[in-house]
């Protein structure tokens, strides 16, 4: 227990700006190991962005509640997917070769489709959840609170279930992404969807249709499989941000089709 409590510290030590208030010895054998518990990571930014959404709404329209959520999610993170999306269009976008998309998704400098990418990612999120909020409000306060976290921990399951299908392909010292896992065992498969799924499971509990959300993350998935694949032969930190962020806005966008269909 104390040496998966240690490995759960090191998750949230990497992927969020939480500080943790005693020393953990890193390594990159822990770091593997503790990608079990990335989607528990959406628990914890899921929780602090709805905790912030609740407390705001009482003194605050809904609007600029939502845009309060998403700005303590992006806080507590470090922007960090966000960064990823922008570097992941940026290189793509302006890269015709493996080296030359490698290159420009290093390159701290954001370009105009890094930058058009993230606009467009954040409006989607935001009104996703503008339109969402009142649907599931109808069941009550712990069911947003399930929305808020549950979007944010299957995103990270779909995204890091590219690193089980597909090689890490940086190999340079100077990456800023050097440190994410890349070996993966069946251990870590089945918690990542053990943790990611649950709150997927809660959703459906409030209308069992929602579980088509995950056809089109599927396809997603899939597409983005072959396009890592056919690019750069492989993934890279940037590439598992930047579909973590798009699998939140298609989540988001899946659940409110599939309420205006059955409503």
């Amino acid at each position: 227990m104390k040496k998966e409590l240690e490995l759960f510290w090191i998750a949230l030590m990497f992927y969020t700006r939480i500080p943790i208030p005693f020393k953990i010895e890193y390594s990159d054998d822990k770091l593997n190991k503790a990608t079990r518990y990335f989607p528990l990571i959406g628990y914890v930014v899921g929780a602090l962005s709805f905790i912030t959404f609740y407390l705001l709404q009482f003194v605050l329209p809904l609007e600029l509640s939502v845009i309060g959520s998403l700005v303590v999610g992006m806080l507590t993170t470090g922007a960090f997917h966000e960064d990823g999306l922008a570097d992941f269009f940026d290189g793509f976008g302006g890269g015709w070769t493996k080296d030359k998309i490698l290159d420009i998704m290093k390159d701290s400098r954001v370009g105009t489709y890094g930058m058009v990418a993230t606009i467009i990612q954040l409006a989607i999120k935001y009104y996703g959840l503008i339109f969402l909020i009142p649907i599931f409000t109808q069941f009550g306060i712990l069911a947003v609170f399930i929305l808020f976290v549950g979007y944010h921990a299957f995103a990270r399951l779909a995204a890091i279930s590219l690193s089980f299908v597909l090689d890490y392909v940086r190999d340079d010292e100077k990456s800023k992404a050097k440190p994410i896992a890349k070996k993966q065992t069946k251990k870590e498969l089945f918690w990542v969807c053990f943790f990611g799924l649950i709150p997927l499971f809660l959703i459906c509990s409030y209308s069992v249709y929602f579980i088509f959300s995950i056809v089109p993350i599927f396809f997603v998935l899939l597409y983005f499989k072959n396009f890592l694949f056919k690019w750069i032969g492989g993934y890279t930190g940037d590439c598992l941000g930047a579909v973590e962020q798009i699998c939140e806005a298609i989540f988001l966008i899946s659940l409110l089709a599939i309420w205006n269909f059955i409503s």
